[in-house]
């Protein structure tokens, strides 16, 4: 016993002065939490394996000529140290150089595994301060502390769940399915079909439709596009994958009942058992989750794949626009003041990047930018009442195309070459990978610079392109503009 309460009081000891250390580095400003994520498809696995690649080669090929820490030969480089929250797992970084290198597959590169669950990873950066105050404490040489937070932005969705009833989340869960995304249900539907708030409970029964609706959601996102789509857990239930608290689903029809006679209904009935379902997963994973990580991230980036859900329709579009209406109101956002950052948290910088820039020809990226923007337009303006600091980018964390020109009949055009991702392959972070690709020069068509109206659908005029990704070995990845958001996200405090 004695043994133990040493112990203890030794990993205490340990922990306090971790905090310690951690509270006297964001006094000097010298420590950030950087939290990545984005929903399916934009490629926030392939995004931080670049960003620290992008540190770690400072100086060493690494091209970051808009970062003026890196311009000015300031940046000395970065490594790994152990993470401070060892229940974490840690960020996949060497899985992520394997899949790039091409060393087991024999198609060659692949993209790494996509983000399924939390993770972290802690980065020294070194750097030559610019600042007297900094020079005299740091003796010419200082270092930012950077833990980089990566987590499935299909978990965020979930927040706005804290403010719901059960009532209230089966109504918006009704409503979603006219638009479209009703087609990928019908084994749901027909499961639930008879079903009534006073219906009877059948333990099998209820795991069985719970199975049905998470089959949905799976469709409803791989084959429809469509991400607004909750709980998120079902999608990617990490740690609590098969456990009973994800075992309920939506109940259709409550509006033909009074909140007075759905009250009255006995414990065991259906409506009162999905009921309490609903309020534990509320309870017991969404807020603990908000409570013990979103709320403690200092800078903020959302990737968003805009290509993807053009590709996928008007449906799946304004169903990301909503998505991403409900996400940018999840946070606490604000300036902060010194005392501030030393007691609280909360986001005082943001990022909003549009992913897979090199799947359009150059000229087009301004286009992509504005349609992010128009896309975003509420929730940015909300954000800039805020006096948020933010700014749009469209990027490739891993440049997968090169841009070139054809001349046909006199006339230059601009084109991409890259190697297309075989038939049965998806896009980048994709869960299936390996098979023959061919290597093409194409146009992929016109990025809107406004939202679409029904006849730019119609007409149908583009079809971007999922390429492979070039062999990454030893070096730091081609990109395009990583080194804008990590001024962006770092550049003030490699001063």
């Amino acid at each position: 016993m004695f043994n133990t309460m040493t112990r203890n009081a030794r990993q205490l000891a340990r922990d306090v002065g971790r905090e310690a250390h951690d509270l006297l580095e964001r006094g000097l400003d010298r420590q950030l939490r950087l939290a990545v994520t984005g929903l399916s498809g934009a490629g926030t696995t392939a995004f931080l394996v670049s960003l620290i690649e992008q540190l770690r080669h400072a100086g060493l090929g690494a091209r970051l000529e808009l970062l003026p820490a890196a311009r000015d030969g300031r940046l000395l480089g970065a490594e790994r140290v152990s993470q401070p929250d060892l229940s974490i797992p840690r960020f996949p970084l060497e899985a992520g150089l394997r899949s790039l290198s091409g060393q087991h597959s024999p198609h060659g590169p692949e993209w790494p595994t996509p983000t399924r669950s939390i993770s972290e990873l802690r980065l020294k950066i070194g750097f030559r301060p610019t600042s007297r105050a900094a020079r005299m404490l740091d003796s010419q040489r200082a270092t930012l502390t950077l833990d980089l937070i990566d987590y499935p932005g299909e978990w965020l969705l979930d927040l706005p769940m804290l403010e719901q009833d059960f009532s209230g989340w089966s109504s918006e869960c009704e409503t979603q399915l006219a638009d479209g995304r009703g087609d990928w249900a019908h084994d749901w539907m027909a499961a639930i079909e008879g079903l009534t708030p006073d219906s009877e409970v059948d333990e099998d029964r209820l795991a069985e439709i719970a199975s049905l609706y998470t089959d949905y959601l799976h469709a409803a996102r791989r084959k429809g596009g469509f991400v607004d789509l909750t709980p998120g857990r079902f999608l990617l239930p990490g740690e609590l994958d098969e456990a009973p608290v994800l075992q309920f689903f939506p109940l259709p029809g409550l509006g033909d009942w009074t909140p007075d006679a759905l009250a009255a209904l006995p414990e065991a009935s259906l409506y009162r058992t999905l009921a309490r379902r609903f309020d534990h997963y509320r309870r017991r994973v969404v807020r603990p989750f908000y409570h013990d990580h979103f709320r403690r991230f200092d800078r903020q980036i959302v990737l968003i794949d805009v290509l993807g859900a053009l590709n996928a329709g008007p449906a799946p579009f304004r169903d990301l626009s909503r998505a991403l209406d409900k996400l940018f109101d999840s946070f606490a956002y604000g300036r902060r003041h010194l005392l501030a950052r030393l007691m609280d948290r909360r986001i005082d910088r943001l990022a909003i990047a549009a992913t897979k820039a090199d799947h359009v020809t150059p000229e087009q990226h301004g286009a992509m930018r504005d349609l992010l923007e128009q896309l975003l337009a509420d929730p940015l303006k909300r954000l800039r009442y805020r006096d948020v600091p933010l700014k749009a980018f469209t990027i490739a964390a891993i440049r997968a195309s090169e841009a070139r020109e054809v001349v046909e009949n006199g006339q230059r055009h601009p084109a991409l070459a890259g190697q297309l991702l075989g038939e049965h392959e998806g896009a980048s972070d994709s869960d299936t990978q390996g098979a023959s690709r061919e290597s093409v020069l194409l146009f992929p068509g016109e990025v809107p610079s406004r939202l679409p109206d029904p006849n730019f659908w119609a007409e149908s005029r583009f079809d971007f392109p999922h390429f492979a990704p070039p062999k990454i070995d030893g070096n730091a990845p081609p990109h395009i503009r990583m080194d804008a958001v990590l001024d962006w996200l770092l550049g003030d405090h490699l001063k």
